[in-house]
């Protein structure tokens, strides 16, 4: 595994051993690993929809098939026991 080094205020570096003492995370490692894997995962996350969006754009869908989803829809809805 591939060390990282880094500087940290020391108000960030307060608030990570705040959540190493309460037991949030085991070490201040852990926490920089889940914080770069959450920054990794949020930004595929938004390029994810964004080609989503952008395709729709190209591509956009039909009267007919926006038709059908409305008829499953309401089909879905009234299957529910509310």
């Amino acid at each position: 595994m591939a060390q990282l080094v880094t500087r940290l205020d020391d108000a960030l570096l307060a608030r990570v051993d705040s959540l190493v003492a309460h037991g949030v995370v085991a070490t201040r490692s852990e926490a920089v690993r889940l914080g770069l894997e959450t920054l990794v995962d949020l930004e595929h996350r938004k390029r994810t929809g964004e080609q989503i969006a952008e395709a729709y754009r190209r591509y956009p869908q039909t009267e007919h098939e926006l038709a059908g989803l409305d008829a499953s829809t309401r089909a879905l809805i009234e299957e529910e026991p509310w």
